[in-house]
């Protein structure tokens, strides 16, 4: 496995979806958690021509990347916020907005359903604690 920087990486991920190739990658961190677990779940891109609330998008914010959930559309200004965040966001432009997850794949290849985080954010006055609760029983089966 190689490992490129973000900086090298997106851009050129950027160019291939937007020539209408898709792109299939393995995202770092933990603010997709539990639907996209970091360095482990593969995610496949393609370019983000109709986009809807509750889309997990790749965009540009500022001088960094996330792949994070849209939470509202207004205008072209798209506001995300990764499913495993409690507090804050993003907002950035629908110009910002370089890939559309079309498909979670765990590392044994078994495909996650896209339609369960889209109710997740609905969630937010319990979150904390069902986010608890998933730390421990992740914890528990790496330990074991």
């Amino acid at each position: 496995m190689h490992l490129v920087e973000n900086d090298i990486l997106i851009p050129e991920m950027g160019r291939l979806l937007k020539g209408g190739q898709q792109v299939i990658f393995t995202p770092g961190g933990v603010s997709m958690r539990p639907f996209i677990e970091g360095g482990r779940d593969i995610v496949t891109l393609e370019y983000p021509k109709d986009i809807r609330v509750g889309d997990i998008l790749l965009c540009k914010v500022g001088e960094r990347y996330v792949l994070h959930r849209l939470l509202t559309i207004e205008g072209d200004t798209l506001r995300l916020k990764g499913d495993g965040n409690i507090t804050g966001g993003e907002v950035c432009q629908r110009s910002d907005a370089l890939g559309r997850v079309i498909e979670i794949r765990s590392p044994k290849g078994r495909k996650k359903p896209l339609t369960r985080g889209r109710l997740w954010h609905y969630l937010s006055p319990v979150r904390k604690y069902l986010l608890k609760v998933y730390r421990k029983l992740l914890k528990l089966t790496i330990d074991n």
